[in-house]
Order: C-alpha cells, then structure tokens, then sequence
C-alpha cells in the first residue's frame, strides 16, 4: 500500500508541475517510471547489510567530492570547450560510481567495533574466529574456550544466525532440537569471561550458498573458519582460506598408544570376528579385542598389537592377557622398551556406528 502512495503522489505532482514538454499523459508515465524504480531499489535494500549501504552512502559522497574538487582545479580551461565539459561530466559520474562501489563493497569498516578500534591504542592484531552452523550445533567449542585455549574474536556471521534459526524452528524433531542447542550454545559462549563474540552484519547478496558467504567473510577479516564440516574444510584450503577442523583436533589430542603396551579396558559388546571383543577408551576410541568375547562386562588386561589411524579416527587391535600373565608379558620385554600400563577406563556407551 505505501508503494502505491508514493506512485500516486510522485504522479500527482508531475501531472501538476509538468516537467516534461508534453501533454499530462507523458509527464504522468514518465512520473510513475521513476517512482517503480525508486520501490523497486527500496525492496532490493531490504536484503543488504546497513554497513554496505552506508558504505555506498559515504563512497558516493567521497567520489562526489573529490570530482567537484578536480572540476574546479581545471578553473583555467576554456568552459566552453566542448572536450572540457565532455571531461567534466564523465567525472562527476564515474568518480562518484567508483566510490558507491567501493563503498558497498567495504562497508564494513564502518562497522561500530571496527570504528571505536581505530581510536583505541595500537596493541596486537586481533585475530578473528568465524565459526560456522555445525561447529555451534556440536557444541564442543563452548568446552575449548572454557579451557581458555581460543583467542581473539569469534565472529558469528547474521547468515549462520538465519540459518541456524531455520533449523531451530523445522518440524523435524532432531533438527528442532539440535537447532536450539546451538543457540543455547552461543548463549553460554557470550556469557563466558575473556570470550568476545561479535555478531556481524556482513552478508554477500551476490553469494547463495552460506559455506561460500563463510569463505568470503573469512577473506575480508583475514580470519580463520572454526568448523567441523569436511566439505567445507576442503573448499576453503583450495581457496587459500585458513581452516580451523575441530575433528582433527580431537584426532590430535588423543592418547598415543603403542603396539607391545599393557592396557586396562572395560569389555563392552563382542565383535564382528570370531571371539572377539569391542571395548571404547574414554575419549570414544573403539579396540577390538582377541580372545576377548567371554570377557564381556569385565575390566581385562590387553597387550596392544597394532593401531589403525583411518579417516573418523583411531582404532587400536589388541589381545586378552590371560589371569596371571601381565607380569610374565611385562617382563618378556626389555627395561628399556618396557611399555606402561594405562589405567582401565570407564565404561562407555556404544556408538550405533560401532561395529
């Protein structure tokens, strides 16, 4: 309805004052033709970020003004020279149309966090962390910057917020529930003490996909993507952007576990072999035990044989050291490759995905 005023009154007043040397039909359309193209720019505007509109804003004042200030340093010209208003009239549309672009394309320097920087006092470079959907829905980096391990700024882009809310709000059951535990997630990283989470406005009209909004928005930061998506952490390497995966993380950061060394496991379930069993370590690691299918429910003792490192993580092979034969299996190796004996872990639940 407010479209069809402004249609109404911009025809109004050409139809009144006639601008155009012609009959009030003329002056009418040619009225209407701007004010569909004025409604039409307005709906367009509703999807850009503010940063980028008051970017274009002040870039278009900025090329303006440096183009009357060109104009006017070329005083000793002949005015009437056509090449001189020739060159006067390209400059006062391509100087400020640079500057729109340029504008648009930068707003966000004019972002407040971005502007109250510039006037605090020169310190170390800041370092941003953009995390994605799926590393907020997992929720493990809440834990790591608990530890105090993050530094910087995470940066949670407007576009994840949309996409993560659309998650929350499906009729799918899982993913509602999923969906609110990310933003229960990102509620208990803002309230934590030395994180700060900067909510960013800068979005990429030009870009659909949100995986490739990421990348761009990590290339204007100069940040780094904290994700656990393997997709997206390919896609990002081969453009040069900084990945920060939270499963290699975990991969990294388990215990290292060597062929010959006696451990303690809980036997959980049998295998799919023949007399075997499954155990988990407490960090989830699965070991497949030999000669280990009547030991089910019972803490043993295993002698490690071989560990396997495959694309989801590790799995160590094992087999049962019978009643009484830790001491002769420690023992048969020497002093100084003698292995230590890790503690039994405690019980875990089998993964649905285990075998």
């Amino acid at each position: 309805m407010t479209w069809f005023i402004v249609a109404a009154v911009v025809a109004a007043v050409a139809a009144f004052l006639r601008p155009l040397p012609a009959g009030v039909a003329v002056n009418v359309g040619f009225a209407l033709v701007i004010a569909v193209s004025v409604v039409v720019a307005e709906m367009r505007l509703r999807t850009v970020a503010p940063a980028r509109v008051i970017g274009a804003l002040a870039g278009g004042v900025a090329g303006l003004v440096v183009a009357r200030l060109i104009e006017s340093c070329l005083f000793w010209t002949d005015a009437n020279d056509r090449a001189i208003e020739f060159l006067d009239s390209v400059l006062l549309i391509v100087i400020p149309y640079v500057g729109l672009m340029f504008g648009a394309r930068h707003g966000e320097w004019l972002e407040p966090a971005r502007v109250a920087s510039l006037f605090r006092s020169a310190g170390p470079a800041r370092h941003y962390k953009i995390l994605d959907t799926s590393v907020i829905i997992d929720g493990r980096i809440a834990d790591i910057c608990d530890t105090g391990f993050v530094d910087g700024a995470l940066v949670i882009p407007q576009f994840v917020l949309k996409e993560l809310q659309l998650v929350a709000d499906s009729s799918d059951s899982m993913k509602r529930n999923r969906g609110r535990r990310g933003l229960d997630i990102l509620q208990k990283i803002q309230k934590m003490s030395g994180i700060e989470v900067i909510i960013s406005d800068v979005d990429f009209p030009e870009v659909r996909e949100v995986d490739l909004k990421l990348i761009e928005l990590a290339r204007t930061l100069q940040g780094k993507i904290v994700t656990n998506d393997f997709n997206l952490n390919k896609v990002a390497q081969l453009r040069g952007v900084p990945v920060l995966n939270l499963n290699e993380l975990a991969n990294s950061i388990k215990p290292v576990v060597l062929p010959g060394e006696v451990m303690k496991v809980f036997v959980l379930k049998e295998g799919k072999e023949y007399n075997q069993g499954v155990a988990y370590l407490d960090d989830g690691t699965m070991v497949v035990v030999d000669n280990a299918r009547k030991m089910i429910n019972q803490t043993i003792d295993i002698v490690v044989t071989s560990v396997l490192q495959t694309a989801a993580g590790k799995m160590i092979f094992g087999r049962y050291i019978e009643a009484g034969m830790t001491a002769q299996v420690i023992a048969a190796t020497p002093a100084t490759e003698r292995p230590r004996v890790s503690p039994a872990p405690a019980p875990v639940a089998a993964s649905p995905a285990s075998i």
